[in-house]
């Protein structure tokens, strides 16, 4: 009897591993074919046989597009024509620079995941999840990017081919905006017009808040594009990105992009940032704006604060992958004179979905908005000047001080970049060095674009109007400042410490937390450091403190957690 049962015993337990061997090979083989059908649809391009890049000094030239470093290290850059033609003068011209960009973001791919089977995994994932990228991107912008991919270096081409990994790249934001819950990309905009607007005309500014290291920061972008079809524009971004982050066209219109919180996508869609070049470059309203975010599906949520001069205000476009909306309160109430976007949805659509209410509840999305609601009340009518004041201001509501480098404050000094516009005059004020604290360099799209412009041998060279910059922050001579600059190199020191379980004498962590004693995150990861080397009662002691400071409450929860594990 025993000896029946156990047969059939073992016959079902091989009838399932049979079974669960089957699941398994037919899952491989599932991702094995989704592999190898991903299709980025890499267009056929012939190189030009254009001449060589000319430089000289501080000046690039390669046909009639040109790339100069200014005063203030930032690179400005002029291209026109065809989208093969534009983006093959953006490689010629900024090659090294490419390079440069992509070697960052490798280290500090390498740095996050040094496993190199993990890496490939995440490759291999990667080009799974981005399988139909290739026919989610406009065709136009497809050739920009191929142009401009022969360009790159073929030393990462484990991560694929330079096109491959220019087209990854541009999805980079929407990816780590998914994975991260937007830690990277949280971003402050605002706009004002009529009676808040100091001249009555719309103006609008933000804070791209992108944090890949200060070494991915280092070469700031701001690109002037003259398609042959569509309108001239201006973009602020960084070498490589061909999508707009931040920009305005030669219509008056903008666009800044603020990534939110609602839905998980399961496969790639169009990236959020070559939408918004989409419409940047095509649409001359809200209207042209809308329709043409209709006609593309993205694979994150994200809110575009559009600007139009020829409506005399700005709108909210809120995006999710399902979904869109538009907030536009003006619209309903010409009463109302300025709009804030953060880091959540406020359309009637979206503002009540239970993700929407606890990514509030839980972030420091409404802090932000709420201090900026507070400045504009407290600032009067609003001016690049004070725009830029609001831009670089570190205080919590009602002047709390709040540390610095704390997400619930408007600059949180990692700002890719800070930008303010005035449509209706075709200017544009980039912030340089350091964050949105250095001053803010004025151009105009007229000058740049028209007959005036500024040229060498008939190639457009844009410049900056200084009469019009806005002096750099006070802040930047002040003793904290250069004691924000230490605790910010010091602070993935003593957190790889912390990981490590590495022991950190007393005084150099008292050291580390003087440098920036108002900022809850000093104290927390001292705490760690503590912690980790087993010295547990100044851990509590050091996480308490951080619990009196000012956070967002999921930061108060973290800390929390920690404080009761060693009860």
């Amino acid at each position: 009897m025993m000896s029946r049962v156990l047969k059939i015993v073992l016959k079902v337990l091989g009838w399932a591993v049979a079974g669960i061997l089957a699941v398994a090979l037919g899952l491989v083989a599932v991702c094995v074919w989704l592999h190898s059908t991903a299709d980025l649809a890499e267009p056929e391009f012939s190189p030009s046989e254009e001449c060589a890049v000319r430089i000289s000094d501080s000046l690039r030239v390669y046909g009639d597009n040109s790339l100069r470093l200014n005063a203030d290290g930032i690179w400005v850059m002029s291209v026109a024509g065809s989208a093969f033609e534009r983006g093959e003068a953006i490689g010629k011209l900024s090659g090294d620079l490419l390079y440069m960009q992509e070697k960052v973001f490798a280290d500090k791919l390498f740095e996050m995941v040094p496993n190199r089977r993990y890496r490939d995994f995440l490759h291999y994932f990667i080009t799974i999840f981005n399988r139909r990228l290739g026919s989610s991107v406009p065709l136009e912008y497809r050739q920009e990017i191929k142009a401009m991919s022969t360009s790159c270096t073929h030393e990462l081409d484990d991560f694929g081919n330079p096109y491959e990994r220019q087209m990854q790249y541009h999805s980079a934001h929407d990816i780590g905006h998914v994975m991260q819950d937007y830690m990277l990309v949280g971003c402050t905009s605002f706009a004002a017009w009529g009676r808040e607007s100091a001249d009555s005309s719309l103006i609008i500014a933000r804070n791209f808040d992108f944090y890949m290291g200060e070494e991915f920061a280092r070469n700031k972008l701001v690109l002037f594009e003259k398609p042959d079809t569509g309108h001239a524009f201006v973009s602020v971004t960084w070498p490589g990105m061909l999508g707009v982050l931040s920009g305005m066209n030669t219509a008056g219109l903008t666009v800044t992009i603020n990534a939110a919180k609602l839905e998980t996508p399961s496969m790639s869609a169009t990236p959020i940032s070559l939408l918004t070049k989409k419409i940047l470059q095509y649409a001359s309203n809200l209207e042209e704006a809308w329709k043409i975010a209709g006609e593309y599906n993205t694979f994150v949520s994200e809110s575009i604060l559009v600007g139009s001069v020829n409506d005399g205000r700005a709108a909210i476009i809120e995006k999710t992958p399902s979904a869109m909306s538009m907030y536009d309160p003006a619209g309903r109430d010409p009463s109302v004179a300025h709009i804030v976007c953060t880091n959540h949805y406020q359309s009637e659509l979206f503002r009540d979905n239970p993700v929407n209410v606890e990514n509030i509840r839980t972030s420091d999305s409404m802090q932000r908005f709420r201090r900026v609601e507070e400045l504009l009340d407290s600032t009067g009518r609003v001016n690049p000047v004070n725009a830029a004041a609001i831009l670089r201001d570190m205080k919590g509501l009602g002047g709390e001080p709040l540390g610095y480098c704390n997400e619930l404050a408007i600059n949180q000094l990692l700002a890719m970049h800070s930008v303010i516009f005035r449509p209706a005059e075709r200017k544009i004020w980039v912030s340089t060095s350091p964050w949105q604290c250095g001053r803010f360099v004025c151009y105009d799209l007229d000058d740049v674009f028209g007959a005036e412009s500024a040229s060498v041998d008939s190639v457009v060279v844009p410049m900056e109007i200084f009469s019009e910059a806005i002096p750099e922050d006070a802040f930047v001579y002040s003793s904290d400042f250069s004691n924000v600059r230490e605790f910010k190199r010091l602070l993935p020191v003593m957190q790889k410490a912390a990981r490590s379980d590495r022991h950190v004498p007393e005084d150099s962590l008292r050291h580390f937390v003087s440098l920036d004693s108002l900022y809850f995150k000093a104290y927390d990861v001292a705490g760690d450091c503590y912690l980790s080397s087993g010295r547990h009662a100044q851990a509590a002691v050091s996480y308490r403190h951080a619990l009196t400071l000012p956070m967002k409450p999921s930061e108060y929860q973290h800390i929390e957690t920690k404080l009761l594990g060693i009860k």
